[in-house]
């Protein structure tokens, strides 16, 4: 026997046509709306702790972020420092004055391919070859980031000329100078470092063959100080 739809709309356990008792058990709907009450002002208590969790949630991750934010802005500066390898914020042997006269300076050419600019020319004598020097130097890659320099270091830089203790370029460059005097060498590849030089931390690497610029200052030849004028 088939089943009347309305039978089938009613609880499970629920006889057709059955008369439901709304107050069967003594509960009055003054109780029950109460109840309901209670429980709707639960309901929304407990959503307004969540929320308010959940702001101060979110507050506190804003305050993260702006802390590291500011930790970051006020650490850029030092870290740009550190890396070093704007030529501008690194000690110079030419400043912006000096570059914007060494355009004006006629380039010289040796036959070895060395080229140079005189940044200023020394009243002292020339280094004979085989002796030792004292000199300043600030090495760069042709972009001008700075690959090494004695003034980074603080202290004069000492070898012998023409004993093949430095790079090629270098030491032809630094023979023809006179103490006192201040150059720019445009050294190439070949006379410069044929297989590379892997730079110290936060320095650029210069390639195997790639030429290099040399701003070099002269200071004095041991053992020649009393010729000097």
């Amino acid at each position: 026997m088939a089943a009347s739809p309305s039978s089938l709309l009613l609880p499970l356990g629920s006889a057709a046509g059955k008369t439901v008792s709304t107050n069967r058990q003594g509960i009055s709907c003054d109780q029950v709306q109460s109840r309901c009450s209670n429980v709707k002002l639960g309901v929304k208590a407990s959503r307004t702790r969540i929320y308010g969790d959940e702001m101060n949630l979110i507050k506190r991750r804003d305050l993260v972020g702006l802390v590291l934010g500011i930790s970051s802005i006020l650490l850029e500066p030092f870290d740009a420092i550190g890396a070093g390898l704007p030529p501008e914020q690194k000690p110079k042997l030419c400043d912006d004055a000096c570059e914007n006269e060494l355009e004006n300076v006629p380039m010289v050419t040796t036959e070895s391919g060395l080229q140079y600019k005189d940044i200023k020319v020394g009243k002292g004598p020339s280094p004979p070859a085989g002796f030792q020097v004292a000199a300043n130097y600030v090495a760069m890659i042709p972009s001008g980031q700075i690959f090494d320099s004695s003034l980074d270091k603080g202290q004069l830089y000492i070898f012998r000329v023409g004993s093949d203790q430095v790079i090629k370029g270098l030491d032809e460059g630094v023979l023809s100078m006179k103490v006192g005097g201040k150059r720019r060498l445009y050294i190439p590849g070949l006379l410069a470092f044929p297989k590379g030089l892997i730079s110290a931390p936060g320095r650029p690497r210069v390639a195997a063959n790639s030429p290099v610029i040399f701003d070099v200052s002269l200071e004095y030849i041991p053992g020649l100080e009393v010729d000097e004028e």
